[in-house]
């Protein structure tokens, strides 16, 4: 109780230092926005150059047209963001076109500026705008904007045509049967992976975080399966972030954790569309970055890091056997390195007599400890794992596969650690890739469960254990428990079991809103 009350004051002080500093951040940093456009094309021009600067991809173009080139008007537009073919086709040559003096009347001014969103203009996406702030937004966001001068409102036209990476297979959930899309970093493109799944009743929001990124965030959830309370505190902490710039989808993570602190995180992800459809159908809330190609879901529920696609593709008797595989593997990956440690260090006992003297023999002409050679072989096997991942794929692999086999074989050749703890370092790193989402818990986990070993024996291990269970009951995300799914009850098909689809009738209670019923075994029942 004491120590979460003083977390409790230590949050509140930091959070009143953070509000002073972005109050003192918007003060230094605060630009003059224009209410309006005044409708003189040069000056709305100069205030639109004096927001966003002297730029060499920003383009301005300014053109006479009209039958006797009696209007003056402009685009703006980035270029790179733009498909300038469209904006060819679709503005500047229907233009040419154009007889201004057909239905220009001074007692009527704003009837050029309709004939030409109307009439003139071949897009399905115009729209009215005077607001500069929002124009620079428009125009900065891979849209053209089009203004005419002796008018105030300026058209915001659709012309975005960046170059973009296509669909592809995902790269950290692969699956051998079922969809092989994923997300890419293009936000309509994300948007559009959803919409192909759930046609119907599915909302898609959209906000803008960031003062200097501008980036645009959509929420996306199905009406009346979302729970509101959940929903409305996340556009609360959403519409509440402060940054300058949200550069990818973990920025949002860290800024809507609500146990910033804990190793546990309490914010999903995943870069499958059938995934993050799957888990909005349940009741959750996907949150779209633009330029990420991971989705964000909450709340987040334990049990997920031991569920993947395939589970639900396969007969259920072979998914129940994976995700106890899981399971035991997750533990594994934790508490192997450490069990090791206190039963040949404390408790030798335990051990079986034959396997004992083995271990004796092996153990040999070593000079160090349990704990220090398990620690040796650990410490090189992330730096191999961490070697792999950031050199080139072909070239990570061969570091990463010949590394461990030879440094391994050095070292019990050398006389530095024993066989035993190879092996049991080797079995510890494979089942640390067994639940991909938890390795980073998992690495921080084994070395304090060592160390607590190492000093303490069985005691160790059996604290840090207890540890990490009070941690997880004690988690919550967006007001569900953590646990949630892991204690059996009658509503439960879908956690150390995979049910058949059909017997997952109800959506799970602490997720869903007013419609809990997702299925039946036929349209009757």
């Amino acid at each position: 109780m004491l120590f979460k009350a003083l977390n409790r004051h230590i949050k509140k002080i930091i959070s009143s230092k953070e509000i002073k500093a972005e109050n003192e951040w918007e003060k230094q940093n605060s630009c003059p926005i224009y209410s309006e456009l005044i409708g003189v094309l040069d000056e709305d021009l100069n205030k639109i150059r004096g927001i966003v600067g002297t730029s060499l991809d920003i383009k301005v173009t300014t053109f006479n047209f009209g039958e006797n080139s009696e209007l003056n008007g402009a685009v703006i537009f980035v270029d790179g963001l733009v498909n300038q073919e469209l904006i060819a086709q679709s503005i500047l040559q229907p233009l040419k076109l154009f007889k201004g003096n057909e239905i220009y009347m001074p007692s009527k001014p704003c009837d050029v500026v309709e004939a030409v969103r109307n009439c003139v203009i071949c897009s399905a996406d115009v729209v009215y705008e005077e607001s500069p702030a929002k124009l620079i937004n428009a125009f900065m966001s891979g849209d053209t904007v089009f203004l005419i001068d002796g008018f105030k409102r300026g058209l915001i036209i659709s012309t975005r045509g960046w170059d973009k990476r296509g669909v592809t297979e995902p790269q950290s959930e692969s699956v051998i049967r079922g969809p092989r899309e994923c997300f890419t970093e293009n936000f309509r493109t994300n948007t559009a992976l959803l919409r192909r799944r759930i046609k119907s009743s599915l909302i898609i929001e959209h906000m803008v975080i960031g003062r200097k990124s501008q980036t645009s965030v959509a929420l996306a959830y199905v009406d009346g399966v979302v729970n509101p309370e959940i929903l409305n505190e996340l556009k609360s902490q959403l519409e509440d972030i402060s940054i300058d710039a949200l550069i990818d989808s973990s920025y949002i993570q860290s800024y809507i954790d609500h146990n910033p602190f804990s190793l546990f995180a309490t914010v999903n992800y995943t870069e499958k569309p059938d995934v993050a459809s799957a888990r909005i159908l349940e009741g959750r809330i996907a949150i779209i970055t633009d330029g990420s190609p991971f989705v964000l879901t909450v709340p987040m529920l334990f049990i997920e890091s031991f569920q993947t696609a395939e589970d639900y593709y396969v007969r259920p008797s072979y998914a129940t056997a994976l995700r106890i595989l899981r399971f035991i593997s997750f533990m594994i990956a934790i508490f192997a390195p450490a069990i090791y440690i206190s039963l040949t260090t404390f408790h030798q006992e335990l051990i079986p007599t034959k396997l004992l003297f083995t271990l004796a023999e092996a153990k040999e002409g070593t000079p160090f400890t349990a704990f220090i050679e398990s620690f040796i072989m650990v410490f090189a096997f992330e730096i191999l794992r961490e070697a792999g991942l950031r050199l080139p794929r072909p070239v990570g692999q061969a570091i990463s596969i010949v590394g461990a086999l030879v440094m391994g074989e050095a070292a019990v050749s050398a006389g530095i650690v024993g066989a035993p703890v190879v092996i049991t370092v080797a079995i510890t790193a494979v089942a640390g890739f067994v639940v991909p989402s938890q390795t980073d818990v998992v690495t921080i986990l084994r070395i304090i469960s060592m160390v607590f070993s190492a000093f303490l024996g069985g005691y160790g291990f059996t604290l840090v254990f207890f540890a990490i269970l009070i941690d997880l009951a004690s988690l919550t995300s967006f007001g569900v428990p953590y646990f949630e799914g892991l204690i059996p009850a009658r509503n439960v098909q879908d956690s150390y079991i995979r049910m058949p689809i059909w017997t997952m009738k109800t959506r799970p209670k602490s997720l869903s809103g007013v419609d809990d019923i997702r299925r039946g075994k036929t349209k009757n029942n």
